[in-house]
């Protein structure tokens, strides 16, 4: 993956963005288990950062996904995951079908005021008993005339307590599971919607909802695409969210790296710093390869992404990212953890924050276990019975 001078310029402003109106807050909005939304948004807006990849004719950048990739790295300066998580569900988890698939006026009237900041958004598929089994989701939207009546529920939905509008995955049809969803725009005000919010292990300046709907009517207009399609447009989103996700790790890895070694090389055990014990530097070298091993299989994929998004093979490597990513997230945190000793165990300790929020990685998005199914799948080693 190529880096120009304008990537080189996204990355000095995101990062100055997230050292001047990020961090400073970050204790206080861990502790409050909200951030302000429409405040953070609304400055990410007048940047342009919110619409990176996204047409210029709705307010985007129109640019390719390797600066998404850079903006996702950088926001790993934040020193919490909650806020990276947040940002990338408007930039790359709730508004990539809208800007691929949906109507100019759909664009102008969500996409467009959500690049400038002015609302926020959410990706709504996941429910109580289908997460990463997307085909099972249960919430319908009936048409009704001009409308969509919906009722359901959704779980887990980062923004959701302060969202203005989600993109919601629902069954529109009685036919194959694949074939029977949709992708709607839902605004948040309409009658019928009920919040509830989700204390989470981690990532706790990120507000998390449960969303239920009871005969909730918008206009069948407010569809992104065509019916039916959902499942197959969700599957794209899917890859950019695996992307930012992966790529959004890599400077948290870093800097934990840097903290752990930092710290062992101040504390004393038995005559020497805990640094100079080979397992240990010899560990934080083998973790800091792990993490350029990952680093540089993001770059690849977002490269083969830009040459063509729909490639079966950017798929695959999308959810090896997003496999790597997550799994290595579980063994730097708890390795380094482990190098902090008691002090790793105290709950404002900057990597037991860490430790608890990184150990989403390997759930949100689709689980370890999901994406293994597809690398296999790509592979040719799945069992056939196990396809679908």
């Amino acid at each position: 993956m190529q880096q120009t001078q304008e990537h080189r310029a996204i990355r000095q402003t995101v990062r100055k963005f997230v050292e001047q109106e990020l961090n400073p807050h970050i204790d206080a909005w861990e502790a409050a288990e909200i951030f302000p939304a429409r405040e953070v948004f609304k400055k990410l807006g007048d940047l342009g950062l919110l619409g990176i990849t996204k047409p210029t004719e709705f307010g985007g950048l129109g640019l390719d996904a390797s600066f998404s990739v850079a903006f996702a790295e950088e926001l790993g300066h934040c020193t919490c995951g909650a806020l990276p998580m947040a940002i990338g569900v408007v930039t790359d988890m709730a508004t990539p079908a809208l800007a691929r698939f949906g109507s100019d006026a759909l664009r102008r009237e969500f996409l467009a005021p959500t690049l400038t900041g002015e609302r926020v958004c959410s990706i709504a598929v996941s429910e109580p008993g289908a997460g990463s089994d997307v085909a099972s989701v249960t919430t319908t939207a009936r048409r009704d005339g001009d409308d969509y009546v919906i009722d359901g529920s959704k779980m887990w939905i980062t923004n959701g307590m302060q969202a203005d509008w989600i993109c919601l995955l629902a069954n529109t049809g009685d036919g194959p599971a694949h074939a029977n969803k949709s992708l709607i725009v839902v605004p948040m005000d309409r009658p019928g919607i009920t919040r509830s919010k989700i204390r989470k292990l981690g990532m706790w300046a990120s507000d998390t909802a449960q969303l239920f709907f009871d005969g909730v009517r918008v206009p069948a207009r407010f569809r992104i695409g065509d019916e039916g399609r959902g499942f197959a447009m969700q599957m794209q989103q899917f890859q950019e969210e695996r992307l930012f996700v992966s790529a959004s790790t890599l400077v948290t890895f870093d800097r934990l790296i840097a903290q752990t070694a930092e710290y062992t090389r101040q504390r004393k055990a038995f005559g020497q710093s805990i640094l100079d014990n080979q397992s240990v530097h010899f560990r934080l070298a083998e973790l800091q390869t792990e993490v350029e091993a990952l680093r540089a299989l993001i770059y690849r994929t977002v490269s083969m992404y830009i040459e063509n998004k729909d490639d079966p093979e950017v798929v695959k490597l999308a959810s090896m990212c997003k496999l790597k990513s997550g799994r290595l997230a579980r063994e730097l945190a708890d390795g380094c953890l482990q190098y902090w000793g008691g002090m790793g165990f105290t709950w404002d300790n900057p990597v037991a924050r860490a430790y608890r929020d990184l150990r989403l990685g390997s759930i949100g998005g689709g689980a370890d276990e999901v994406m293994l199914g597809i690398i296999s799948k790509a592979m040719g080693t799945l069992p056939r019975k196990a396809r679908g």
